[in-house]
């Protein structure tokens, strides 16, 4: 029953907000949906998504996370499509471009972060993101992450300082751990609020054995 019910929230969303494209009416509602109790799930958020959806803070979210058409060309162009096939499905001349200029796939302007790494291998991984200011004109939102997840975080900046809507600033963020010792999925979101508005960008760690 998931998909009528999320299509109906991205209706109800788009009611309010019909320029935003569908990357960002997806942003707001998975960056303000409430996470679920995992205690006793696995899989944690593999498990269930971003979490319980809420209408109602999905059509005020404070900021978002968009994706342009050139964002998808360079998705398909990673993936291994080459420009013909890509040209069918943008039904323009769009162009693959060369390697050194595409984004990798990891810092496509997706509203989660998820990372798999192997067992007994150290690793350091850095993600980039871009959010816009769909909240107030002028607003400061604060990065916090959870503690206790086993896992270094480290987000720059750790203060976004806004000064009109439709403002976009990027953030970085660097994840590092040592060797773990047996499978896991480790789950730490990063959190940006203002005091008015939270956003919530679930960060998923699964430590796999090939």
């Amino acid at each position: 029953m998931s998909c009528p019910h999320v299509t109906a929230i991205a209706a109800y969303v788009k009611s309010f907000h019909p320029d935003w494209s569908p990357a960002a009416i997806k942003s707001s509602i998975m960056t303000t949906a409430m996470p679920m109790n995992n205690s006793n799930q696995v899989l944690k958020d593999f498990a269930y998504g971003a979490g319980h959806v809420d209408p109602l803070k999905a059509i005020n979210p404070g900021l978002i996370l968009d994706l342009s058409e050139d964002d998808y060309v360079n998705l398909l162009c990673d993936i291994g499509y080459e420009t013909p096939t890509v040209r069918k499905i943008s039904g323009d001349n769009s162009t693959c471009p060369s390697l050194s200029a595409r984004s990798l796939l990891k810092d496509i302007n997706y509203p989660s972060i998820i990372y798999q790494i192997q067992l007994m291998q150290p690793f350091v991984a850095n993600f980039t993101r871009t959010v816009t200011n769909v909240g107030f004109a002028n607003s400061t939102y604060k990065a916090s992450v959870m503690k206790g997840s086993n896992i270094n975080i480290n987000v720059v900046p750790q203060v976004l300082s806004f000064r009109s809507l439709g403002e976009k600033q990027s953030i970085s963020v660097n994840i590092a751990r040592g060797k773990f010792s047996e499978p896991t999925v480790i789950s730490s979101p990063l959190i940006w609020t203002d005091g008015e508005h939270s956003m919530r960008i679930p960060i998923i760690i699964d430590v796999t054995q090939t």
